[in-house]
């Protein structure tokens, strides 16, 4: 209890658990996106459900320019827009609901929206459901303020139009509602044409890191998503996070979780399709299913009152800390960066709750877990990962440094949460077109950004890793340099390393001298 009451150490880290903000309105200016890169972003999320294509390029550049100001290295993540039924508020005037009053759903979009009307842009509405069915609409994806959301009873069905039932007095304010229909198929692409125009202009154009699929319901969206990025040039290097959203991705979550590169429990909309009290089940499941299978897991949906707030509230920093307790590798923050009084601060606070996490997470029985989980015999890779893991641990290393050309050693190691950073080394190799040479490198060095413990930097392409001369102690010597400078590791730490020497893997422990 005592030690509850002692001031935390800050370090160069702030926390292992990775912050994935996304910018719009409040957190585009080059000054606030570079307190957000101090204070621990290290994904940025491009939302295009908001904005178009022009708004965004104006963000990323701002972006650019803020990660050569503060050295900071951060990821770029597209969002689809994908299967989102929306209600079209062309005057944009508020509209007011009473309980109890009926309001029609047509998908007759040149009509006005009102109290009696709201215009949708779907045709198949009245296809999809059938009486007692349960509708959402809000916006910013009905957030549970019963007072800027409302929700719907589907009362009957007359032709295209379905007449529901308030059930809750609320203002809808803007252009746009977001309509939710809980627990029912929608019968429209998860890669909507509108998607992929900007994914093949704007994605491709700036060589995006991550895919987030909005609304995957089976594992073929994520193959679909994946031929269609593989014939982009770059963007067959872009992982695909696949966005769990609704009972039908819940359903086929096994399949979606081995196709997909990592997986987004979109806490939001989740919590409409599913009961309040079932949700905290399915994140605590669906993140261990991701740790096991080592691919990041990211969880939506935290600190919403720190949109208008400097503080959170205190379940909100409970949950915070039990999603890290449970295993997530990065914390996605929507509202309070996009149009919250406090992205920065927002960030700061969600960064320090889980580096408290992380000192009490328990490393020892995950370790065992996952590797018990893991059975025998282990491929070789996996077994020197967990090696490497388990000797840092003994002997109380300070640093585990990863030598990688595609990523996935580094990958293994975090698997495994070690309780010190690991420094991945990216090794770039050189490939050839025929046409012309380049190196590859800055996509698996930017995509560990996202993956918890991990750390990236990119080596120089004249030392290689895998030679066997004296040149490969010049890579180490530059990691261990930018451990020093950033004060992860200071003279007599004991540093592992795990590196390939020709055709083996070495795991070796070094100490440090003066």
């Amino acid at each position: 209890m005592a030690s509850i009451l002692e001031p935390s150490k800050s370090s160069f880290f702030p926390a292992m658990t990775k912050i994935v903000g996304t910018l719009g309105p409040k957190s585009r200016s080059v000054e606030v996106i570079s307190g957000c890169l101090k204070a621990g972003m290290s994904v940025a999320r491009f939302d295009f459900s908001l904005g178009d294509a022009d708004y965004h390029q104006e963000t990323l550049e701002n972006l650019k320019a803020s990660i050569k100001t503060t050295k900071k290295l951060c990821a770029v993540m597209l969002d689809t827009a994908g299967p989102e039924l929306q209600v079209v508020n062309k005057s944009e005037q508020p509209i007011s609901l009473k309980a109890d009053a009926t309001v029609t759903l047509t998908p007759d979009e040149g009509q006005e929206a009102s109290s009696d009307v709201f215009p949708i842009n779907f045709g198949g509405l009245s296809k999809a459901v059938k009486k007692g069915d349960t509708i959402f609409i809000g916006q910013y994806l009905f957030t549970g303020s019963e007072t800027t959301s409302v929700w719907l009873e589907v009362d009957e069905v007359k032709g295209d139009d379905v007449v529901c039932v308030v059930k809750n007095s609320a203002t809808l304010t803007g252009s746009l509602f977001t309509l939710h229909a809980s627990q029912i198929h929608i019968d429209l692409p998860t890669l909507s044409d509108k998607d992929k125009e900007v994914i093949s202009t704007w994605g491709a154009q700036n060589k995006i890191d991550f895919l987030s699929l909005s609304f995957t319901r089976h594992a073929e969206d994520v193959r679909e998503a994946r031929e269609f990025l593989s014939k982009l040039g770059d963007l067959g290097q872009t992982q695909i996070f696949a966005k769990i959203e609704s009972v039908e991705g819940l359903t086929h979550f096994d399949e979606i979780l081995q196709e997909a590169d990592g997986i987004i429990l979109s806490r939001g909309n989740l919590g409409i399709d599913l009961p309040p009290e079932k949700v905290f089940l399915f994140q605590k499941a669906a993140v261990h299913k991701c740790n096991m299978a080592g691919k990041p897991a990211v969880v939506t949906r935290v600190v919403g009152s720190m949109t208008d707030n400097l503080r959170p509230t205190r379940a909100e920093a409970t949950d915070v800390a039990n999603a890290v307790l449970d295993g997530t590798d990065a914390i996605l923050l929507g509202a309070g960066t996009l149009r919250g009084l406090y992205p920065i601060e927002t960030i700061s606070t969600v960064g320090r709750i889980c580096a408290e996490a992380e000192k009490v997470f328990n490393q020892d029985l995950y370790f065992k877990k996952t590797v018990k989980f893991v059975w025998e015999p282990m491929t070789h890779l996996e077994s020197i990962a967990s090696s490497a893991v388990r000797a840092a641990i003994k002997v109380k290393a300070s640093v585990i440094i990863c030598f990688t050309s595609s990523g996935r050693a580094a990958r293994l190691i975090a698997k495994y949460r070690p309780t010190m950073p690991v420094l991945s080394v990216v090794i770039p190799r050189l490939k050839t077109n025929q046409l012309k040479w380049s190196f590859t490198g800055a996509f698996e060095a930017r995509q560990s950004l996202i993956v918890r413990g991990l750390f990236p930097m990119l080596a120089d392409p004249r030392h290689p890793a895998e030679s066997t001369n004296a040149s490969n102690e010049s890579v180490l010597k530059v990691a261990l340099d930018h451990g020093k400078a950033s004060g992860v590791v200071k003279s007599h730490d004991r540093v592992v390393i795990c590196q390939k020497v020709g055709d083996a893997s070495v795991v070796k422990i070094i100490e440090l001298e003066d």
